[in-house]
Parts: structure tokens; C-alpha cells; sequence
């Protein structure tokens, strides 16, 4: 689609401007290329978006500042999104009955997720300008699911907005890819992130800018490692890993271990929301009530423990992408060490054991084991057991020196 030649709009240094918009810190073209849309300019507005980004990147803040400038109450198009109308608060919380969202802790969104959405997506709005449909893990849509999303995108109603968020188009079916107007995000500077987080969550400076630091600028991680003792303690643990590698033995003790903590880690965010569903389910069902059809009952049961297998299964993949991602961060900046690169580094606090790490090695060797991180982390995702996989990292990092 052609581009608007007119001057942008206004936006504050660090943060994407005002109301709605202010916490998507670094996105100024994004956030420009939005308002245009919701002011109405000429070939400004689509039917559907797919809005994509580096993990931490605020694709899916991003779309739902989206879709509460959309249903904005201003008169004036050009400052919609004031983040204080009915209309942009109800959005933002879940609760404006023309904007839905849907978001996944499953590995998938099936066909009948989608369906009822298109269901939905054929409906004028009630009270707001547009019926806004937001997914925020698009690419988790399975085939069948991005088929019966095409038509809709395809024919879509008047007023209907689908926002669809991925980590990068190729992660979204070409079919559908090919009918949305691509709206790209870019890893925010840790310097917004802290300042972020100093604005809107209270943190204290110095914190800030270690936790942004550390985040590499995945803004929700910064977050987390800034109010979380725990995970602080977590990522530390995890960085003792390299200089623990002494032998193969050593190698497999350090992969069970993680593996384990990545476990408990999924187990402590499930455990209490397995228990709540479970008894909202029950309760629901009238199990133990009179009268209650039991065969019925424990299908719906069997299916609620097997979602919550899988989202435990998610959770925990993710904790290992966590630590893939916190040593990955650990070798680059070995690498940078050992080639010179005027670069700051991400784990200031560890610089004595980093330079004590680049000495014993080559540039050659670090590269291959950030090449085995990278191979752990696609292993993981085509389903390799974690131990397994982890394993083989773990053994390829001691043997990144002397390669066969």
C-alpha cells in the first residue's frame, strides 16, 4: 500500500506519545503509521494487520493500543487513543463488547477457536466505530484454523479490523500474510526500557537500568527481572552454567538440573490455575451434585487435564527458551571480549568471569557455541525432549574448542 506523504505526528522522545500509545517505547514510526490509520487518511486504514516483532518488541500492547484508538471516543480522529474515554479504558481491560481479544497459553488455536470468531467478525459493532478482533499468537494458529480465517480476511465486513501479532510474517500462513498490511516493531534501546519502567511501574533507576540491561530489550523480561527477586536469582543460576562445564558428566548434571528448574518454574505458574479451573469446571458440571451426568463430566475433566498438560508443556518450553537466551547473551558478549567490539555488555556484573571465558577460548569456538544454542532452541520447537536436547547443547559447549 502506498504511504501518506504528510508530516507525522508528534511523538515524545522514548515512548510512542501520549494516552494510549505512551507505553510502546521505541515504536515511533509503528505508532505514526497507526494514528494515520485511525485518523483516516488516504490509504491509511486496512481491514487487517499483522503486526510482528522480536519477542519483548510490545506486539501485542501495540495491538491493543491499536484497537482502543479505534473505538476512541475523540471527536478529533488525529488525537484518538486518549487512553481516558469509555471507550479506550473498556478496550484496553478486555471489556468493550466490540474489541476481542484472544490470546493462547495452549501450543495451538484450533479451527473451532477460529470459527467463533469468525462468527464474530461478521457482526456490526454495538456501541464502538469497529468490531476489532485481536490475536495475539497469530502464529499459533493451526492450518485448518488459518483456512477458515482466510475467508473472512478475504470478504471481510465493513467494519471489522483483524490485528494479528506475530514474531515475523514467515510464522503466519502466506495466504493470509499476503491479504495484511505488515506493520513491523524493532527491539526497543534498554535506555526507553528503563525508562519505562520507571515511569509506569515506579522502579528505581539503578534497577531499572540493570533489569533493561539484562532484558536486552524484551520490555515484559525487563519488567519481571526489576519486581522479581526469584527470577533475578534464576538468571543468575543460569549463568554460573559455562563455568561449570568441565566434563561430560558435569555437562549431564548441569541439563537435568535445568531442565528441573525450568519444570518447577512452569509447575509454580500452573499449580494454582489448574486448581481454579478444575473447580469452576466441577462446579459447572454439577460433579458430585445429584443428578450429574458423570460420563459427560469426566470427558469435560480428561479434556480440561489435557489443556492443562500442554500449557504446562508451553511454560516450560518457554523457561528453556529464557535460558537459551540468557546464555546466548553471555557468549556474545565472550565474542565481543575476544574481537575487540566497542559494544556494551549485557551481563556487566559477570565481567571478571567473561574475560576469564574469552581468554581460554577463540573467536571460532565461541561462535559455535552460540550455533548450539541455536540449534537447542529449534530442536525444542520441532518437540525434542528438553533433556535430550539440553544435553546436547550442554555437550556441545565443552566441545566448541575442539571441534571433530
Amino acid at each position: 500500500m502506498s504511504q501518506v506523504e504528510t508530516a507525522p505526528f508528534p511523538v515524545e522522545p522514548g515512548s510512542g506519545g501520549f494516552g494510549v500509545w505512551a507505553d510502546l517505547v521505541g515504536q515511533g514510526r509503528a505508532v505514526d503509521t497507526l494514528r494515520r490509520a485511525v485518523a483516516g487518511g488516504p490509504h491509511a486504514m486496512s481491514h487487517a494487520w499483522l503486526i510482528t516483532g522480536p519477542p519483548g518488541s510490545g506486539r501485542s500492547n501495540a495491538a491493543r493500543a491499536f484497537a482502543a484508538a479505534l473505538e476512541c471516543e475523540s471527536a478529533d480522529r488525529t488525537m484518538a487513543g486518549c487512553g481516558e474515554c469509555r471507550g479506550c479504558r473498556t478496550a484496553l481491560s478486555g471489556a468493550h463488547p466490540d474489541v476481542t481479544l484472544v490470546r493462547t497459553e495452549m501450543l495451538s488455536i484450533g479451527v473451532d477457536e477460529i470459527r467463533d470468531l469468525v462468527r464474530r467478525a461478521s457482526m456490526s459493532p454495538s456501541v464502538g466505530r469497529h468490531q476489532v478482533l485481536v490475536i495475539e499468537d497469530a502464529d499459533r494458529v493451526t492450518e485448518r484454523g488459518a483456512d477458515a480465517l482466510l475467508k473472512s480476511i478475504e470478504e471481510p465486513s465493513p467494519r471489522t479490523v483483524w490485528l494479528l501479532c506475530a514474531p515475523t510474517p514467515e510464522d503466519v500462513v502466506a495466504t493470509i500474510r499476503s491479504r495484511s498490511r505488515a506493520l513491523h516493531l524493532t527491539t526497543p534501546q534498554p535506555a526507553a526500557v528503563a525508562e519505562l519502567l520507571q515511569r509506569r511501574d515506579g522502579i528505581p533507576a539503578e534497577q531499572a537500568v540493570a533489569a533493561a540491561r539484562a532484558a536486552q530489550g524484551h520490555i515484559g523480561r525487563a519488567r519481571v527481572l526489576a519486581r522479581n527477586p526469584e527470577a533475578r536469582e534464576r538468571r543468575h543460576a543460569v549463568l554460573q552454567i559455562p563455568g561449570r562445564l568441565r566434563s561430560l558428566g558435569a555437562c549431564l548434571t548441569a541439563a537435568e538440573q535445568l531442565v528441573t528448574a525450568c519444570s518447577a518454574e512452569s509447575a509454580q505458574v500452573t499449580a494454582e490455575l489448574d486448581v481454579k479451573e478444575r473447580e469452576e469446571l466441577e462446579r459447572a458440571l454439577g460433579v458430585g451434585t445429584k443428578g450429574a451426568r458423570s460420563r459427560s463430566a469426566q470427558a469435560a475433566l480428561r479434556e480440561l487435564a489435557d489443556q492443562q498438560k500442554a500449557r504446562a508443556k508451553r511454560f516450560e518450553r518457554d523457561a528453556l527458551d529464557r535460558a537459551l537466551t540468557e546464555l546466548t547473551g553471555y557468549y556474545r558478549d565472550v565474542l565481543n571480549v575476544q574481537t575487540g567490539a566497542a559494544v556494551e555488555p549485557i551481563n556487566v556484573e559477570l565481567a571478571e568471569q567473561i574475560a576469564a571465558q574469552a581468554s581460554r577460548s577463540r573467536p571460532e569456538a565461541t561462535l559455535r557455541r552460540i550455533d548450539a544454542l541455536l540449534a537447542c532452541r529449534e530442536a525444542l520447537e520441532t518437540n525434542v525432549r528438553p533433556l535430550l536436547a539440553v544435553e546436547a547443547m550442554l555437550v556441545a559447549l565443552v566441545r566448541a574448542d575442539r571441534p571433530d
